[in-house]
Parts: structure tokens; sequence; C-alpha cells
């Protein structure tokens, strides 16, 4: 489950002083960690009478915290298992295309701009689209013309 969707279930729970106590404990925990590795999140099982629990994750909020190699990735997470190392690889991927594909602003995206320019796009189009109450579509027919213009223009002056 992404950050996300974490986010979201965290903001429908009620007031429960164990899960709060759990994340306290979780907190000072994760105060006492540094460098590379996970960290500890307190949360809830799902379901109609869920549980308190705790468990380690890759905090995606303190990029200093995560492992930039695969065999970093199989110290800090103590996974030396090629098979479990590929589930991972292919969870991720799954979950990336989803993201991907479920973007309302992925169709008007296109593959030749650089990654740089693909996430501005998305950012300006969405901001543009939330600040005015205009449709995605209304947002990219107004700007999506200027991002290829000055991708053309970009191409011609590298010529």
């Amino acid at each position: 489950m992404t950050d996300v969707a974490l986010a979201n279930v965290e903001e429908t729970e009620v007031e429960n002083p164990a899960l709060d106590a759990a994340k306290e404990s979780a907190r000072v925990t994760n105060a006492a960690r540094t460098g590379k590795g996970t960290r500890v999140k307190a949360g809830q099982t799902r379901g109609r009478n869920p549980l308190v629990i705790s468990y380690e994750f890759f905090d995606e909020k303190l990029p200093e915290t995560l492992p930039t190699t695969l065999s970093e990735f199989m110290e800090v997470a103590k996974v030396n298992d090629e098979n479990r190392i590929v589930a991972f690889l292919i969870d991720g991927f799954n979950l990336e295309s989803y993201s991907v594909a479920s973007d309302p602003i992925f169709a008007f995206v296109e593959s030749s701009w650089p990654d740089d320019v693909q996430k501005q796009f998305r950012l300006v189009v969405r901001n543009y689209a939330n600040a005015t109450g205009v449709s995605i579509d209304d947002a990219v027919t107004l700007i999506k013309p200027g991002i290829v213009a000055a991708m053309a223009k970009a191409a011609g002056a590298s010529k």
C-alpha cells in the first residue's frame, strides 16, 4: 500500500488510545534510528475489528534513509532470497504502472518529453485545474501547446 493510501486510511481512523501509544512508540524508536534503513510505522489492520500493529517500512519522505542499490537494499532489508527480491520488484513495477496509467493526465503526456518536463506538466495541469475549477481536458488545452512549442524550440536549438 502506498503512503497516499496509508494516509487516506489514517485520516479515517477514530480516536484510539492504543493506536496513539503505538504511534508515539514508533516516533521514539524512529528518533533513535539514523542512516539508511527502515523505520517503524504504527497503524491498524483492516476489517471490522481492527487491531493496532507496528511494522517496518521504507519512509519515502526521508530519501536519505532509502537504499540506492540492490546490494544495499538486500543488506538493509535483510533479504537475500532472489525469488523474494523479484516478487518485490514485480509488486513495485505493477504499482508504478498502475499509478501512471490511472493518472487522468497520462493520456496527454508525450513520452518524448524528458521526465522532468512530464512531471512538471502533470503538476501544472493538476494545479491549474484545481485552482480554477476547470476540467483536466480544459487545463490541458490551455497548457499543452506551450509545452509542445517549448519542446520544439529546444529540439531546434539542439540541432
